[in-house]
């Protein structure tokens, strides 16, 4: 993959020297940005009835009885060793790690569950395939859903509708209708369910209510064009002082990250999708890095030399940078270690007419090995899905909840993060990442692509040709 972006960079490095316009400098005092149904079984059972015919001995009217999907003597459940593997960090990987431990000593059937952790997602899907390869039995997996499609298609992933469905085992339908519908469609393909949510999040853009108010806007940019005047306002604010140095700043602070960049498609009505295969060059996805670049040709966004945004946004530098939702709890550590008391909040993407968040995240997927580890399993999955379990992730990650049920017990975490509760907010307008193998090798062409763009300051008139070479470049890695 590596050998991929860097074919990538350099390819679309290609189109900006060869550009005839001149390279507009970047503002004073930065450079370039380093850079988530089935059916039960039925068994017709024919009840006798008496027909007056010649045949006296047949029968009608069958009666549909349904019976458990899952046949499995819970006795060949105790003392089942499972192994799950997962890349979680920080709390969450804590959390996750608490809650395996208090499976264990709990769960009747007495399975011990035994944690691998990863760290990282693409040491995590190379370390399953090693072992596929290698015929190692394993048995849960929290991966992204591109890597699960990957395992699907080698035959590994079993579909979850069966265990779902089962009247014994099962996640009855009022348990399932508490969650959001889009966070199951992420693992939802061809009418098999491939695993169920782990985690779900989503960039935002993260918005200074309080510098916004005094520049005499009252309310956030609810449209592409509400957001450009903010933006440049914002820039303009920094041109009335003494100080040249800081004329670059305000607006937003470019981020290049594939999440955010394809959020911004989205919300132009664009997206990279094409009849199972990708296309990049389209007239929305066009109108989306016109406008992107125009907001930095005109200095109302700019490129930072720091890390990470949350300290600029803190310090008043930027009136928007865009983040994860699990970005919440750093710009509140920023905010009060820079004794800033301005009020911000979470928004969506604008666009000319919608507004989009484009949710992502792992998910749970049993891997294929015998009837009883499959049950064992999916009942720890079950498990982690019940509300109390849920409401714990939420505390612990500051995630999206999983369940709505969760919201009535976690009312001190809400009441004390207005953000997050804004961000939850936006759960009806939230949209999804293509279910395609390839998308986990893809979605780094367009990160490629939004890199090159603004570091090597591609001129407004070869966006449609780097569109054009993001294409060729999607078909190579994705092997269309």
């Amino acid at each position: 993959m590596r050998l991929t972006r860097l074919l990538a960079l350099s390819l679309l490095a290609a189109l900006a020297f060869s550009a005839c316009s001149p390279v507009i400098p970047l503002p004073a005092g930065t450079t370039e940005l380093p850079t988530i149904t089935g059916t039960a079984s039925l068994v017709p059972t024919l009840t006798p009835t008496r027909i007056p015919t010649l045949f006296p001995t047949l029968t009608a009217s069958p009666t549909l009885t349904p019976l458990p999907a899952i046949q499995v003597d819970p006795a060949l459940l105790r003392g089942l060793n499972i192994q799950v593997w997962h890349a979680f960090t920080g709390p969450a990987n804590a959390l996750f790690t608490s809650q395996v431990a208090q499976f264990n000593a709990d769960n009747q059937w007495g399975i011990v569950f035994s944690p691998t952790g990863y760290g990282e997602y693409t040491g995590l899907f190379e370390a399953v395939n090693i072992a596929l390869d290698a015929g190692q039995t394993l048995d849960l997996a929290v991966a992204l859903p591109e890597q699960i499609l990957s395992w699907q298609a080698r035959g590994a992933v079993i579909d979850l509708s069966p265990y779902l469905d089962d009247l014994q085992w099962g996640l009855p339908a009022a348990d399932r209708a508490d969650f959001p519908a889009i966070f199951w469609q992420q693992d939802a393909l061809d009418g098999q369910q491939l695993g169920v949510p782990a985690q779900r999040s989503a960039r935002f853009i993260f918005y200074n209510q309080t510098w916004a108010r005094e520049m005499g806007f009252n309310s956030p940019p609810a449209t592409a064009d509400d957001f450009r005047q903010q933006a440049c306002a914002a820039n303009a604010s920094f041109r009335t002082d003494a100080d040249p140095q800081n004329d670059g700043y305000g607006g937003w602070i470019v981020d290049t990250a594939w999440q955010t960049s394809y959020s911004w498609l989205m919300a132009f009505d664009g997206g990279v999708e094409d009849g199972g295969g990708y296309r990049f060059r389209s007239n929305p996805n066009l109108a989306a890095l016109q406008f992107l670049k125009s907001l930095f040709d005109n200095h109302c966004a700019w490129l930072s030399t720091e890390p990470t945004p949350f300290d600029s946004f803190a310090r008043r530098s930027a009136l928007f940078i865009s983040a994860d939702l699990a970005g919440l709890p750093t710009e509140m550590e920023s905010m009060q270690r820079l004794k800033n008391s301005d009020e911000w909040t979470v928004i969506p993407f604008p666009g000319p007419q919608d507004r989009v968040v484009v949710t992502y995240g792992s998910s749970y997927s049993v891997l294929g090995s015998t009837p009883e580890r499959q049950l064992a399993a999916w009942l720890f999955v079950r498990w982690l899905l019940q509300p109390e379990s849920q409401a714990q992730w939420v505390e612990q990650t500051g995630l999206f909840p999983l369940r709505n049920s969760v919201l009535e017990m976690i009312g001190p975490y809400r009441s004390a993060s207005l953000q997050w509760e804004a961000a939850r907010g936006y759960l009806s307008l939230v949209r999804g990442v293509p279910q395609l193998v390839s998308w986990r090798k893809v979605r780094y062409v367009l990160e490629d692509g939004m890199t090159v763009l603004f570091q090597t300051n591609l001129p407004v008139d070869k966006l449609a040709s780097m569109l054009e070479e993001m294409d060729a470049m999607a078909q190579e890695v994705s092997g269309k």
